[in-house]
């Protein structure tokens, strides 16, 4: 089989298309051909090193991924032929979704509902699931999400033209939600509100603090934050009594300056958001929340769903890389097969 795989860390150069043995499932374990590898931030970023050692000495990128099922280890409760997504493929092992087939644990599949489509699986993992958690560990919140879980409440998203902006804004919208979300320009405003947001705010041109105090007098109950470093002295204006801030991401810096007398006033709680060390009990729940969203079409993915896709080949995974890596606007897509 044909896989993409790098042996250092590095720039996007480093990735290469061979040839190897396909793996076999053992106890737990499922294999699926893969259909689609999406790419996230996070892949370029293990790429590159800058998340720690490799896992092996010959690694194979990507966390998320959508095929069908190929073959079974023993106690897995799946079936040959089930139509899949996949999270954290790599967490923790070699063997990621950009390559045709891939060994998995049977808790980072998830069955696709009746209809979806292979793209819209491939966005589940590292968008989807990151929302799905900033939007279920707030103070009074619900734990789970479905139709009316966040009916009353405001929701704040901090870049919602982004994977994670897109899936925060579609999710929290299909759970009831009012939600407001700040983007850069007309361009990223037209996805934001195919995304099914009520109010899209310009932060370049627009005051962010009385526009959203206009729609939510007492402030929003949860901010989804993706660059705190910048936006925490505007978040704290914009939170409501006992507010929660999720931070998922450090874009614009890792240091966040922190006034306690006037933070701890508000009784805000800062939730911060690493997929890969949620509780699985919670995964297995998002990931329950999130096909349930798909099969009642409250969540995809497209120009209609405010997330262009980008597809690129297998051979191209390293192009692929360089485009999430120059922060390209839409879904990231690998067409491993047809």
């Amino acid at each position: 089989m044909r896989a993409a795989v790098y042996r250092e860390t590095g720039d996007a150069d480093v990735v290469e298309l061979v040839e190897r043995e396909p793996g076999e499932p053992g106890p737990g374990e499922v294999r699926v051909r893969v259909v689609r590898s999406g790419v996230n931030p996070t892949d370029w970023k293990i790429r590159a090193g800058l998340s720690g050692s490799m896992a092996a000495e010959e690694v194979v990128p990507n966390q998320d991924g959508a095929g069908v099922v190929d073959a079974v280890g023993e106690g897995v409760d799946l079936t040959v032929g089930d139509r899949v997504g996949i999270i954290l493929a790599a967490y923790q092992r070699p063997t990621g979704t950009a390559q045709e087939q891939t060994v998995v644990p049977a808790e980072r599949v998830f069955v696709l509902p009746e209809g979806a489509s292979f793209d819209v699986g491939a966005d589940v993992g590292v968008p989807a699931l990151t929302a799905h958690r900033a939007l279920t560990t707030s103070e009074g919140g619900p734990e789970r999400l479905s139709p009316g879980a966040l009916a009353g409440r405001t929701v704040l998203v901090a870049g919602g033209a982004g994977a994670v902006g897109n899936a925060a804004i579609q999710l929290a919208r299909w759970a009831g939600a009012t939600v407001i979300t700040t983007v850069s320009g007309p361009e990223k405003a037209e996805l934001a509100t195919a995304a099914g947001a009520h109010h899209v705010l310009n932060y370049r041109t627009e005051d962010v603090v009385a526009e959203v105090r206009r729609v939510a007098p007492d402030g929003a109950d949860v901010v989804v934050e993706v660059s705190p470093a910048q936006n925490l002295a505007l978040d704290l204006q914009l939170l409501r009594t006992a507010g929660t801030i999720a931070i998922y991401a450090n874009n614009g810096g890792d240091e966040v300056p922190l006034k306690i007398r006037e933070t701890f006033a508000t009784n805000a709680r800062f939730q911060f958001v690493f997929l890969y060390t949620v509780p699985p009990a919670a995964l297995r729940a998002g990931m329950d929340d999130v096909v349930a969203a798909i099969a009642d079409g409250g969540f995809g993915v497209g120009e209609e769903h405010g997330l262009p896709l980008l597809h690129f080949s297998l051979e191209q995974t390293a192009e692929a890389h360089r485009a999430v890596e120059d922060g390209a606007v839409g879904k990231v897509l690998i067409d491993v097969a047809p």
